[in-house]
């Protein structure tokens, strides 16, 4: 009987990762906010959706906000990171 080897483990993210990682997530949220003040999402009375339109525009809306923060987003993120990194190596 042979023994197939373990798999790999992952190796946890670096503090640099899970700090641009937690930077996206804050500019995510941020333009989130900017697109529900825009109106994006707001339900528009020619489709009549009623409430399950009313309650997965929010999900849009933070899913749109999600990817334009990936995809590099404002450049809030890029303030956030820098300084987050410059606490860590603070301490």
């Amino acid at each position: 009987m042979k023994v197939s080897p373990l798999p790999q483990m992952a190796t946890p993210p670096s503090t640099a990762n899970r700090l641009q990682a937690a930077a996206e997530d804050l500019e995510a949220v941020f333009l989130a906010e900017m697109l529900k003040s825009a109106g994006l999402g707001k339900t528009r009375q020619s489709f009549e959706g009623g409430a399950g339109e009313d309650q997965f525009s929010s999900f849009l809306v933070q899913h749109q906000a999600q990817q334009l923060a990936r995809s590099g987003g404002v450049g809030l993120s890029e303030i956030l990171l820098q300084s987050m990194m410059e606490k860590t190596n603070d301490t």
